[in-house]
């Protein structure tokens, strides 16, 4: 059986198939855009590091808050953020540095789930009318009957069947536009069927992959706390906070009462002696015996 080529310059056929190449052309360069952004944004969060991100987070900030891919996003995630509490300290020699209230030794981290702003639905799907898309084989399958039965019954509204020549001719005609309603349901459901295979085949390697990088690279940087934990994590450390001034106040006593030694061995002790032995000098020069009643006598 040879394949008429004709069939295929079809009006019918030709509308089939240019919606088929239209959407699969729209889906391929929306998915691009997307694999592009998710991209980059994955190269920015693999140039800062979880140690220093406290010191760089203005820049990692005024960078995503400038992308309108992710901008709405990341401000809500960035309300979610807890910072750490540094404090600024100085050393004897006049050094700066700084030190962590906190026993927790992260400095930034997320009440919510990252995942929570930063999924297929926000990043991906939103971006590119994913409805729509997981309509179009459905779309494109119905177009089959649609355009097979409205072939026949054209072709029906045709037939003539006054004389046998017409009849002939109308069932010529009847023949030609059946076998043209079978070839738009064989490309309907065709290209259907060939927009699922790219259409999952181009997401899985242009939207999900990049996406998992992405929330792998935003989960290194930033620790996710549930409300519970952080405050597990402020009890114990107001416990250890309390354990230390029990501790600070029991030794206290001890640590005054060897101070007021100390000083007492070390300034009055010498002082006292000093000045018992300079009463005695003096007294051998005087050659009197009761120099101390003297001074400290009464006069009448």
């Amino acid at each position: 059986m040879i394949f008429d080529l004709s069939l295929l310059l079809d009006p019918v056929i030709l509308i089939v198939v240019s919606i088929f190449l239209s959407i699969l052309s729209y889906f391929i360069i929306n998915i691009v855009k997307i694999n592009r952004n998710l991209s980059g944004l994955t190269d920015v969060l693999k140039t800062f590091k979880k140690v220093d991100l406290a010191y760089r987070f203005k820049e990692l900030d005024e960078i995503f808050m400038q992308n309108t891919f992710i901008a709405n996003y990341w401000l809500e995630f960035k309300n979610t953020l807890v910072f750490g509490e540094n404090i600024a300290l100085k050393t004897d020699e006049g050094e700066l540095y700084f030190d962590n209230i906190s026993q927790k030794s992260t400095n930034i981290q997320c009440t919510v789930d990252s995942v929570y702003f930063f999924n297929e639905e926000s990043l991906v799907h939103s971006k590119m009318n994913y409805k729509f898309i997981s309509t179009v084989p459905t779309i494109l399958t119905g177009l089959g009957p649609l355009f097979t039965f409205l072939n026949i019954s054209i072709a029906f509204s045709k037939i003539n069947f006054t004389n046998q020549e017409s009849t002939i001719a109308s069932v010529s005609q009847l023949m030609g536009s059946m076998k043209i309603a079978t070839m738009v349901s064989v490309f309907a459901v065709g290209s259907a069927i060939t927009f699922i295979i790219a259409e999952r085949l181009l997401y899985n390697i242009l939207c999900k992959k990049p996406l998992m990088l992405f929330q792998l690279e935003i989960n290194k940087l930033f620790e996710s706390i549930s409300p519970e934990k952080y405050l597990i994590e402020l009890l114990k450390e107001s416990k250890l906070q309390n354990h230390a001034m029990n501790n600070a106040f029991k030794v206290l006593p001890t640590q005054i009462k060897t101070a007021f030694d100390q000083s007492l061995s070390a300034n009055l002790v010498p002082y006292l002696d000093n000045l018992i032995y300079s009463i005695n000098k003096l007294q051998e020069k005087s050659g009197s015996k009761n120099i101390i009643n003297e001074l400290f006598k009464k006069s009448d």
